[in-house]
């Protein structure tokens, strides 16, 4: 890939990669820039979740602590 600007922050640099997610491709120059642009945020704390995460139906906490937090006991870290 020549050049090319990174979506988060505008940078533009020789080693940028293209990342294609749910169909679109976005281009970022660091894996930072690309975890703030697209990794999802916990439904408690705000962090992003760049691991496994736990779900409840369409809701993402970053670990079982917020989502017993939030008002969803009973899940598991691990099976």
């Amino acid at each position: 890939m020549s050049d090319a600007a990174c979506e988060t922050c505008g940078n533009t640099y020789d080693k940028a990669f293209e990342v294609t997610l749910k169909g679109a491709t976005h281009i970022f120059d660091s894996f930072e820039c690309a975890i703030a642009r697209l990794a999802p945020e916990c439904a408690h704390c705000g962090c992003r979740i760049i691991g496994h995460g736990v779900e409840i139906g369409e809701t993402l906490f970053c670990c079982r602590h917020c989502a017993d937090h939030a008002g969803k006991p009973g899940l598991r870290d691990r099976a």
